[in-house]
């Protein structure tokens, strides 16, 4: 699933390429990308409309339009939005969409496609159907997305807002990092690589975490994000970038679907559990698993 360093890729890649332009065309191919939204009204609304920017809150991509306006778009699964032009046109043909002319994708796939007025398209792919869009007022944003949490890179997100977030959770450390109401944006892929860097068990109660571990898993936190948005994502399945490139931080990877191969800090194995329905990958020997620390009785 794209996470925020696959989205920030995709909208700092895209937001100068788009900026100013016009949207001739909104043709929403699948009814499901827009739902409830009839698939012609949004195409409607959107008609005409000049882009502003493209930015991005947790994983959303937010397409700011004129008029006060946002088209929201999450990838979820396995989303992509790529900007096309020239000989990567949709051929119907061939039945196919060219990615620069390296990669094909099965024209089934295409959601929604934006025309824009100098002739390039946009297009939101979609594998297995579960990426969305909505239209919003800006002045509604703010309730919108209420319950998303802290952005990562922001002043707020500290090692005392981290604790006072833990305080008192007995949930896994990997499944409090997961929880979008907490930390906007972290996803299964940075979870592992950041509870590995900060030597915390992926099992342990969020609330045992002492200070130097509030500390540590912050900074762990920031880097393996920033470290994904310098390698332009991670590119294990479907994801591609706003030009229909791979990422490599796959590459960079210490634990994350690395079952079975040595640790690079020790010579422990990584293994694989399930927590909270997600793969989980960590190294039992270098990773420390905390103990729910004691209530303190009233006197």
């Amino acid at each position: 699933m794209p996470e925020l360093p696959e989205v920030e890729t995709v909208a700092r890649q895209l937001e100068p390429e788009l900026e100013g332009h016009r949207i001739e065309e909104l043709e929403v191919l699948d009814a499901r990308w827009s739902r409830p939204v009839p698939p012609a009204a949004l195409g409607d609304a959107v008609r005409g409309a000049t882009i502003e920017g493209l930015g991005r809150r947790g994983k959303y991509l937010m397409l700011a339009l004129d008029g006060d306006r946002t088209l929201v778009m999450h990838l979820r699964m396995t989303g992509n939005l790529v900007l096309v032009e020239g000989d990567d046109i949709l051929d119907p043909a061939a039945g196919r969409l060219l990615y620069q002319g390296e990669r094909t994708t099965e024209a089934r796939h295409l959601r929604a496609r934006c025309v824009l007025d100098d002739g390039r398209e946009l297009w939101f792919t979609d594998p297995r159907r579960f990426g969305e869009a909505f239209l919003i007022d800006n002045a509604d944003l703010p309730a919108r997305f209420a319950k998303l949490g802290v952005e990562p890179f922001s002043p707020e997100f500290t090692p005392e807002a981290l604790g006072g977030m833990a305080a008192g959770r007995t949930a896994p450390l990997k499944s409090f990092l997961l929880d979008q109401s907490r930390i906007a944006g972290v996803g299964n892929i940075y979870a592992d690589e950041a509870l590995y860097r900060a030597r915390l068990h992926p099992l342990s109660p969020a609330g045992s975490m002492k200070p130097e571990h509030r500390l540590a898993l912050r900074d762990a936190v920031v880097d393996v994000l920033q470290m994904g948005i310098d390698a332009g994502g991670s590119s294990i399945d479907d994801y591609r970038d706003g030009r229909g490139e791979k990422g490599t931080m796959q590459e960079k990877f210490l634990v994350h679907t690395r079952e079975g191969q040595p640790c690079p800090s020790c010579e422990g194995e990584i293994v694989r559990i399930v927590v909270g329905g997600r793969s989980t990958y960590f190294c039992p020997s270098c990773q420390v698993k905390l103990r729910r620390r004691p209530r303190r009785r009233a006197k």
